[in-house]
């Protein structure tokens, strides 16, 4: 359509098609579909045979709309396509025989004159070019042969039923990249489903077929070709060219050239009128554009439930690790870890009462008292490395329930539990031990400098330094954890009356409002700290989602392409009773015959599509 279009208004609408072919193969390439979801499995496969399709025919084909026509000669095993190729040009040009698989590598026959067409990637990009007999597997052989109309080219594929897997696989792949599909089978085995699948393809399409009987007795012929006229009708293929090669005997591997003569006459009509073939071709685009629109939806669908379900997966990981979060800010603010070893240490720094009577007296009064009480008291170290080791028991204890609720959810979810390889994400980090005792140093030295900045102020220098920087930092430490709604009844009296303490304490130093901030800046900082932590933790879930690398609008994006194919299509469909202004092929006006059995509004070139097709 880029090539050779009527006019300057087809050939940009011809651009436009090819353009908005090449960025539906762009968005199908960026599509990622990694998740085990239900169906998820054929939509990979859609994706890998629409781009096929996209490389192999569509866009080669709409970019040089004058290329010669490929005609792929596909089907059963033993239905004698490379015989029957070797029949239409009088010479063998592809093997033939009783081994099977016979051909290995596929044959493409061309007239000299139309080489430069295949020589390039043009079409099938993936298959090297070669010459000669001797090439197998994934390469295209190239033969010109004069017997073969100018315009057209024969490619005999490998069997589609093949036992060898790859041979399938290409035989399906080049019928994919057919302007006309000939498809060949027998009498004995024209019912079998492997080359029904391929032709429910070629009806999506709306794909020229013909389907060539082979090896038919006469004495069977007329009701074998009855029963496979209606299959075809069946299954949406009514306008398919059935053609049926009689059973003859071969003379050095070829039929007589009766035998083949209906196929060659036909494949001879198709390009022998341009009108007519440019109208083939055309048709032979809309339907396979027709089939990318219609399987474009369910692919984006298909994306975008890929991509709602990677941010479930994400949610679950996220929610749980929140809920540490909460756990932790609770667990540091309820009392919870003035237990055990940290109100040990914190009672051997301060005593039982007599810190706490003396904290009652009006400081005034009471701080030579105080300095003296304080001076030859243990050093308050033993109570910063009791709270280290308490949060660090805090936190991993958070993180394995986290960890464990997250696994657990994605191992209930098929998708999600083929995640869960490598390290063992059920629990925490091996390294996160140490990471959060540095974490925790950071944070004492941290409410260290804030007491040393506020004891900087003049009119509190002298008491602070009564008390001790760090000995003030503890108390902070305590202050920050003083709530007792997590202790027990046993625990409330002297947990609870230490934090009083470490309260009348900071505020004879610093005063109420500053201890509140001083209180309020230090949790925040801890706080931070430790959801920083748990962050590395649900990154390791989160990692995982992000190395399937799923854009979050690629099903969006597919939905534009097609609308925009879409919109490139509709402008460049024929005009109404564009038709009609066609002549007929072989430049011969409708007979009286063709005015009679007309449908109704059909015209010329309808009246003789439907000659050429069904006979």
């Amino acid at each position: 359509m880029v090539d050779d279009g009527p006019g300057t208004d087809d050939a940009e609408q011809g651009r436009a098609l090819a353009a908005a072919l090449a960025g539906l193969r762009a968005a199908l390439a960026e599509l990622r579909l990694p998740l085990d979801l239900p169906g998820a499995d054929d939509d990979r496969a859609a994706v890998r045979r629409l781009t096929a399709h996209l490389d192999d025919y569509l866009l080669p084909r709409v970019r040089q709309m004058g290329a010669p026509l490929l005609a792929v000669v596909g089907g059963s095993t033993g239905a004698g396509k490379s015989t029957l190729v070797n029949s239409l040009l009088g010479t063998a040009v592809t093997p033939a025989g009783v081994l099977r698989p016979t051909t290995r590598s596929p044959v493409l026959v061309h007239h000299p004159d139309d080489t430069v067409w295949f020589r390039s990637d043009r079409i099938l990009p993936t298959l090297p070019r070669v010459t000669g007999r001797d090439a197998e597997g994934r390469a295209l052989r190239l033969v010109a042969d004069t017997a073969v109309p100018r315009g057209l080219a024969l490619l005999d594929a490998p069997d589609i039923d093949s036992v060898v897997e790859e041979n399938r696989q290409l035989g399906a792949e080049l019928l994919a990249a057919a302007d006309l599909w000939v498809f060949v089978t027998t009498a004995a085995r024209y019912a079998d489903a492997v080359p029904w699948d391929l032709l429910a393809a070629a009806a999506r399409r709306r794909a020229v077929v013909a389907m060539v009987l082979n090896r038919v007795d006469e004495p069977a012929r007329e009701a074998v070709t009855a029963d496979l006229g209606r299959m075809l009708t069946e299954r949406g293929l009514a306008q398919a060219r059935l053609l049926v090669v009689p059973e003859s005997r071969t003379d050095d591997g070829l039929l007589p050239e009766r035998a083949v003569a209906q196929l060659g006459t036909w494949l001879r009509d198709v390009v022998g009128d341009p009108t007519a073939r440019a109208e083939m071709v055309r048709a032979t685009v809309a339907g396979a554009v027709d089939d990318l629109l219609a399987q474009a939806p369910g692919l984006a669908s298909a994306a975008e439930a890929q991509t709602a379900h990677v941010e479930s997966l994400r949610r679950t990981a996220r929610e749980a690790h929140r809920a540490a979060a909460r756990s932790l800010d609770a667990a540091t603010s309820d009392g919870t870890l003035l237990r055990g070893e940290v109100l040990a240490r914190w009672q051997e720094f301060v005593g039982t009462g007599e810190l706490l009577r003396a904290v009652e007296q009006r400081v005034s009064r009471s701080r030579d008292r105080l300095t003296a009480f304080l001076r030859g008291r243990p050093a308050p170290e033993p109570v910063a490395q009791a709270i280290t080791s308490g949060l660090v028991d805090l936190v991993v204890d958070a993180a394995d329930t986290a960890a464990e609720r997250t696994t657990s959810a994605w191992r209930a979810d098929p998708a999600g539990r083929a995640l869960l390889h490598g390290p063992d994400l059920g629990r925490s980090s091996t390294d996160l031990r140490p990471r959060i005792a540095e974490e925790v140093r950071a944070w004492q030295k941290r409410v260290l400098e804030l007491v040393a900045t506020e004891g900087a102020d003049k009119r509190f220098t002298a008491r602070a330094l009564s008390f001790g920087v760090n000995g003030l930092g503890a108390a902070l430490m305590v202050a920050i954890f003083a709530s007792t709604g997590g202790l027990t009844a046993a625990e409330v009296g002297v947990a609870g009356g230490t934090a009083v303490l470490a309260q009348r304490l900071l505020e004879a130093v610093f005063g109420d409002d500053a201890v509140r901030r001083l209180t309020r800046t230090a949790q925040q900082d801890l706080t931070a700290r430790l959801d920083a932590l748990l962050d590395v933790e649900v990154a390791r879930f989160t990692t995982t989602l992000d190395a399937l690398d799923l854009a979050p609008d690629q099903g969006a994006r597919l939905r534009a392409a097609g609308q925009e194919l879409s919109r490139a299509a509709r402008a460049l469909a024929p005009a109404e009773g564009a038709a009609e202004r066609v002549a007929p092929a072989r430049g011969a006006a409708p007979s009286s015959a063709d005015d009679a059995t007309a449908e109704p509004g059909e015209g010329r070139v309808a009246r003789w599509w439907r000659r050429l097709w069904q006979g």
